[in-house]
């Protein structure tokens, strides 16, 4: 592939990401349990209350892909920035490691 072509290919793949990070508040359930209930599955119920209730070791900057006080907005931006900083470190570590051609 061109540079052209990269660079074109680079961009369309933000462009998608951006639109699933904004889209993504609006199409999730509202009752997500898949993790829970596959954990159900496999720790007792007892010692995975007592779990939930430890609270977590490291506590998050946006809890529940969100920022609090701001609603659907508030999703949608935890989610765009959250995609802008995992795309913006995997381009780093690309940029690190590229291979001389």
């Amino acid at each position: 592939m061109s540079e052209k072509a990269n660079k074109k290919f680079f961009y369309l793949g933000v462009v998608v990401a951006l639109l699933i990070a904004v889209l993504a508040p609006f199409l999730a359930s509202p009752n997500p349990d898949g993790l829970e209930s596959a954990a159900a599955n496999v720790v007792e119920e007892s010692k995975l209350s007592e779990l939930e209730e430890s609270g977590p070791v490291v506590s998050s900057p946006m809890p529940d892909y969100s920022i609090e006080g701001m609603g659907k907005s508030g999703e949608v931006a935890a989610i765009v920035v959250g995609t802008l900083v995992v795309l913006a470190i995997s381009f780093g570590f690309g940029k690190v490691f590229k291979k001389k051609a």
